[in-house]
Order: structure tokens, then C-alpha cells, then sequence
């Protein structure tokens, strides 16, 4: 069996997204620089006060930088160890953790393109949005990038983002800064509890995505959710006539 090394990091941020949710940064401690691919996830363990190792996946939600820096979005569970451990550390903090790991990450050659997340499902694609397409010398420079930019791409993003509010919009500001800088980005939040002055789209994102499939089985589609929400959207594109191979998911409980 493989054995995976075990890395440290420390807390260097923690910002409320909503009432449940945190945006967490930490910094990879004895390290140089840490790599990963934008989609990849990060496996997290902690132990309990009643002496019980707990071992969590989550998703990182920001872009590979030259340092050794990655940040989670996180929500509290309801009598859920390691969510309400994570979200109560205070700064300078340290977690134990192994990674990165994982292939929910865009495969070339790349095509027209549906992302479809809810809630903290938009961890990954944030990862991928912002590595794709936020090359602005802020970002580079919040990032510590010195190489020269990527060229963004040149292919259609959709991202439906599915929330039951406003508030829970999770990076509602980078998304939209990225959609008015880039024509070929388009981003769909989706309430399903939206309050009446709301002008975006209502319901649930697998209402909205035929608008833009349309006839089209030339496109990928890459799905970050609840068991329950990546079904419903896999087997909605499948009805399509979507072949498999062009539909990657990854789900959670």
C-alpha cells in the first residue's frame, strides 16, 4: 500500500462566508513550496477529545500560487467533529493533512463547458475559475505569481451555481469579476429561495441548463454537490444524449 506523507499547516485567515460557512487559509508548514492541480482535494485529520482519529476530505478552493498556501470553504454540521473543529481554530493554529489527491480536475482537450455546484460544492471550480481566467497583476500579485500569465481560454464556461439565498453566494465578487472581464464566462446563480427583489434565476439549476445545452453532445459538464443534486443534473444530461465519458462529478453526503 502506498504511504502518503504527512504535512502540517497553519491557520493564517478565517473569514465568514454566512451564518454556517468560513473560507479558512492556511500555510504549509517545512515546506519550499505546495503544489496541486485546481479540483484537487486535501485530506484533513484531526482526533477527537475522546481519542478517535477523524479523517476528512475537502476540496481546495483557491488556485495553485508559487508559495505554499491553499484555503477550504467549509460548512458546520450539525454535530459534526472535524466541520466545527476547523471553523473554531484560531489563527496559528496547525493541521495535520495529506495530500493533494484526486482527478476532479479539467481534462483536455478542452471544450465548451458546463460547471454545475451547490453550496460547498463551488470549492473546486472556484480553484479552476480562478487559475483559468483571473490572471489581473492583483491577483498575481496576492498570489506571489512571477511567471509570465497563462493565456486564458478560449472555450464557453457556464457556472450554475445553486444556493437557497443571496448570502449563501458563496465568491459571488470573483465570479463576477471574472464574468466582466471575460466574455466567454458566464456566471448562473440559482436561488431557490430568492427574495422578491432577486432578478437572477429561481429554482434549481437543472431547470436552466437546457437554455444552453440545447441540442448541443459537443460540450463537457463537470458536477461538485450533494449525492441527490449530481444525480439529478448526470442523469438530466444524459437524457440529452450525453455520453458519459463527458459528464465528471464529484459528490459528497
Amino acid at each position: 500500500m502506498a504511504q502518503f506523507r504527512t504535512l502540517a499547516a497553519r491557520l493564517t485567515g478565517s473569514t465568514p462566508l454566512s451564518q454556517l460557512t468560513k473560507h479558512l487559509e492556511f500555510e504549509v508548514q517545512g515546506v519550499a513550496r505546495f503544489g496541486f492541480v485546481p479540483g484537487q482535494w486535501l485530506s484533513v485529520r484531526a482526533t477527537t477529545p475522546q481519542g478517535e482519529e477523524i479523517t476528512r476530505a475537502y476540496s481546495i478552493v483557491s488556485a495553485p500560487s508559487e508559495g505554499k498556501a491553499f484555503a477550504f470553504c467549509l460548512n458546520r454540521v450539525e454535530d459534526g467533529f472535524m466541520s466545527n473543529y476547523l471553523c473554531d481554530l484560531e489563527e496559528g493554529a496547525e493541521i495535520s493533512f495529506q495530500g493533494p489527491f484526486g482527478d476532479f480536475i479539467l481534462r483536455p482537450p478542452l471544450h465548451d463547458t458546463l460547471l454545475i455546484a451547490a453550496g460547498t460544492g463551488i470549492a473546486p471550480f472556484r480553484s479552476m475559475l480562478l487559475a483559468l481566467f483571473n490572471q489581473t497583476e492583483e491577483y498575481r500579485a496576492t498570489n506571489g505569481l512571477t511567471a509570465a500569465p497563462v493565456a486564458p481560454p478560449t472555450q464557453q464556461y457556464w457556472l450554475f451555481f445553486g444556493a437557497r439565498s443571496e448570502q449563501d453566494i458563496y465568491y459571488r465578487e470573483d465570479f463576477e469579476r471574472i464574468a466582466a472581464a471575460h466574455s466567454n464566462f458566464h456566471f448562473m446563480p440559482t436561488l431557490s429561495r430568492g427574495g422578491p427583489e432577486w432578478r437572477g434565476l429561481r429554482g434549481y439549476v437543472q431547470e436552466h441548463l437546457k437554455e444552453v445545452v440545447g441540442g448541443r453532445r459537443d460540450m463537457q459538464a463537470y458536477i461538485c454537490g450533494l449525492d441527490k443534486m449530481v444525480s439529478v443534473n448526470r442523469d438530466l444530461l444524459k437524457g440529452l444524449g450525453w455520453n458519459r465519458e463527458s459528464i465528471r462529478y464529484e459528490n459528497y453526503d
